[in-house]
């Protein structure tokens, strides 16, 4: 193998079809289309985000390449997402990449959706430095919610998930709930830093171990709008910052919780986090307190880097190349891939 490695990464999991190209572990080009279509549905469609994964494909891999200034041929090996994620989407970008592949003679690599949003740590520019072996990944998104124990590349074992809603569905339907459209979450964010965290009050749900719920906690928040406004109509457009504070603070306090219970069990201080919620400016302030709080040492991702985006699958199989953990014989997608 060339000293310089060129991959082309390609996610199409859910409803954003992104292509990037990376020598070795620098990101020459990061592109991603969305799906605007699926805002007035509240939620992303399956059948409708594969078809446009079917038509931004071709166009998003060709900006991809040219960005990068590099030529298909120079391609070393080309990573796509195997799962979990949207059956029909995450056909559309393995199609497409394991045919291109076999056309240019190259691996096709598939790649653990949620493993990216974890070794996305390892791209040359994703944070001021990469965490050290062990380390505990706090991974949550909109269909994820885990903290893992990341003991190598691809030694991973997950201590704790949720057994219901992840924090991003509880972030996006409360958000519906307040009527802040969709995705809700960076909205409700924006809105928490204006109010009080204190103004109102949620049950933390109790669950054992290092397991989460989030479903009682929406439940909670449906009740508690419908008995304030059937006092009084305008509540939630009168006390909408302190609500959204309210609800996003208790949500970060929940993960502080079961990470500062892992971190005394595994004895493990290196926190990293992933997935699109890690953009959260809440969690954000409160994983990095506990450097000060605990002796963590944290791991914050730039933004570009936590939604869904193809650079954290080219990084994956990147390393997948240099440790010789390729596997190019199993490559069928599955939306509920496990490690």
């Amino acid at each position: 193998m060339s000293e310089k490695v060129y991959i082309l990464g390609i996610e199409s999991s859910c409803d954003d079809t992104a292509a990037a190209v990376l020598c070795n572990n620098v990101v020459l080009s990061n592109v991603i289309a969305g799906q605007k279509i699926h805002e007035a549905y509240g939620g992303v469609v399956p059948e409708l985000a594969s078809r446009a994964h079917q038509q931004h494909i071709v166009p998003v891999v060709e900006a991809a390449l040219k960005q990068a200034g590099i030529k298909k041929s120079e391609l070393n090996a080309i990573a796509f997402t195997q799962g979990p994620g949207l059956l029909g989407s995450l056909l559309v970008g393995a199609s497409f990449a394991k045919g291109m592949a076999k056309g240019l003679g190259i691996p096709a690599l598939g790649i653990h959706h949620m493993q990216g949003h974890i070794l996305v740590h390892f791209i040359d520019d994703a944070n001021e430095q990469s965490p050290d072996f062990p380390f505990l990944a706090l991974t949550i998104s909109g269909g994820h919610t885990q903290i893992v124990q990341v003991d190598n590349y691809f030694e991973m074992t997950i201590l704790g998930e949720t057994i219901d809603d992840a924090i991003g569905e509880a972030f996006d339907k409360s958000g519906k709930l307040l009527h802040l459209g969709y995705p809700a979450g960076p909205e409700m964010d924006r809105r928490a830093k204006l109010g009080n965290p204190n103004a109102f009050q949620f049950t933390k749900p109790k669950v054992d171990g290092l397991n989460f719920s989030f479903s009682g906690l929406k439940t909670a928040i449906l009740h508690f709008i419908q008995k304030e406004t059937k006092v009084n109509p305008n509540f939630i457009d009168q006390n909408i910052n302190d609500i959204c504070a309210s609800i996003q603070n208790t949500i970060v306090e929940i993960v502080m919780d079961k990470l500062e219970i892992a971190t005394r069990e595994t004895g493990i201080k290196h926190i990293a986090i992933g997935g699109g919620v890690s953009a959260n400016s809440g969690i954000r302030e409160a994983i990095k307190s506990g450097e000060a709080r605990f002796g963590w040492t944290t791991y914050l991702p730039k933004f570009e880097y936590t939604t869904d985006n193809a650079a954290m699958i080219g990084i994956c199989g990147y390393l997948k190349l240099i440790t010789g953990t390729a596997d190019s014989d199993q490559l069928e997608v599955s939306a509920r891939l496990k490690f």
